[in-house]
């Protein structure tokens, strides 16, 4: 049930008068006054959050009572069936709806989090949780109180059916120091080490962990640091697949590109005309896209000698406001790119135009990722707003919108995975949501 303030404030209102609030406990308008104000309650910002947690408190009621509507109208698991079986739907046509209308009743549970540490769990708030290709593991970075993060790997194997618990390991060495951005890397083999872009005073600085180094009990086991050096603020980081460009990974910095390679040191320097705030390799080829801030989206060939100028960027694609995440589809002619005007676009390559835009997407300043799962053909994206929305990938339908369990503040807006094999090839399916402390499981019914 509602706050009772809540439920007066969410009552029909009269019409708006520039201004000033109307007051529908008091039944009389009050002038509205600029800006923050100690002594007066009734400012822009305050009706604004207050609007926003009413609107949040209402979806969360709705979802616990199970008030939920189909995506598409007339859509339901029967008409799917009786399609599929009169041919009108093909299988790949039938699997992604299904995925739709699972998506649509997925309920929230909170994940139990042990550790061999008791110190570990539910002690800070996550910022950044990262999961492996295989989503066994998810790479976490939390906030430390007296500034700083700390870094571990949860093990997604305890998340059952019957139980919802995961071991998360901790190491304390390497803690504080800020991370921006964390990148999974396969060096010895897939996803055996993590990139690591942070500040550790001025200048910043980027390392390249082994992930066992998270699961060593003993501190005399642990693998070292193989690869560490000083570098300007970071903002985004890749590793290469690409046998053509082995061992490299790629980091974002302030107006350039760095490219190193993490066995013979060899590093290229491309600069750029702007901060690089997102970066992905293609895998076909030895190719690597940039997303800046300055709303530019470019691709290096990464066996071109670096020359001045710019004649070494490949393709050009332009947003109106700064591109906070890109994600390059598997057939690798269209890219998938987000911005700081909450637009999210995707991008013919072969033309270099837009062809569609998944609206509804919230963000004003900040570096938030995209999550895309061709084979369920979903998009996920969580919003300044600290909403997590989910879209179709086939025709940019909005599917769901998931409010967080916490109210909507700056420090609290939630880092999400989505898999239909959490845990591994036998995992369970669903949506992983890390905000403040805790860590939540939407799962499929």
């Amino acid at each position: 049930s509602y706050p009772s303030d809540f439920v007066t404030f969410c009552s029909p209102t009269p019409q708006e008068l520039p201004g000033f609030y109307y007051d529908p406990e008091k039944n009389r308008y009050f002038r509205l006054l600029p800006g923050h104000n100690n002594c007066n309650p009734l400012t822009k910002e305050s009706i604004q959050y207050k609007t926003m947690e009413c609107k949040r408190l209402r979806l969360l009621e709705e979802e616990e009572k199970q008030k939920k509507k189909t995506a598409r109208a007339g859509l339901n698991s029967s008409v799917l069936l009786q399609k599929r079986q009169l041919g009108l739907l093909s299988s790949r046509s039938y699997c992604r709806l299904v995925h739709e209308l699972k998506v649509n009743g997925m309920q929230r549970r909170k994940i139990e989090i042990h550790s061999p540490d008791s110190s570990v769990a539910g002690t800070n708030n996550f910022k950044i949780i990262v999961a492996d290709v295989a989503c066994e593991r998810i790479f976490t970075v939390n906030d430390v109180e007296h500034g700083g993060c700390k870094y571990g790997i949860i093990n997604l194997s305890g998340l059952g059916k019957e139980s919802l618990t995961v071991e998360m390991y901790d190491n304390l060495y390497f803690t504080n120091r800020k991370v921006n951005a964390v990148c999974w890397a396969s060096l010895t083999h897939p996803d055996s080490h993590l990139c690591l872009m942070g500040i550790a005073e001025t200048p910043g600085s980027a390392s390249l962990l082994p992930a066992s180094l998270f699961s060593s009990t003993n501190p005399g086991d642990r693998p070292g640091m193989l690869c560490s050096f000083k570098i300007s603020t970071a903002w985004s980081c890749a590793w290469c697949l690409n046998p053509q460009a082995d061992n490299c990974f790629s980091t974002g910095l302030t107006r350039r590109v760095l490219v190193t390679n993490v066995v013979t040191g060899h590093r290229q320097t491309f600069g750029t005309s702007s901060d690089v705030l997102a970066q992905q390799f293609a895998t076909q080829t030895p190719v690597l896209y940039n997303g800046c801030r300055s709303g530019e989206i470019f691709s290096i060939d990464v066996r071109q000698r670096n020359r001045k100028g710019q004649s070494w960027k490949a393709i050009r694609l332009f947003h109106g406001s700064a591109v906070t995440s890109i994600h390059l589809m598997e057939a690798e002619h269209y890219l998938l790119a987000a911005d700081m005007a909450g637009k999210i676009k995707l991008w013919d390559l072969r033309t270099a135009k837009s062809v569609k835009q998944y609206k509804g997407h919230h963000n004003e300043y900040a570096i938030l990722p995209l999550h895309v799962n061709e084979e369920e053909g979903l998009l996920t994206a969580v919003g300044q707003d600290c909403y997590t929305r989910i879209w179709s990938l086939q025709d940019a339908h909005l599917l769901r919108t998931i409010p967080s369990p916490h109210p909507s503040s700056k420090d609290a807006i939630p880092s999400v995975v989505f898999s239909s094999r959490l845990g591994g090839s036998r995992g369970v399916p669903g949506l992983l949501m890390a905000v403040k402390q805790d860590l939540y499981h939407f799962s499929y019914i």
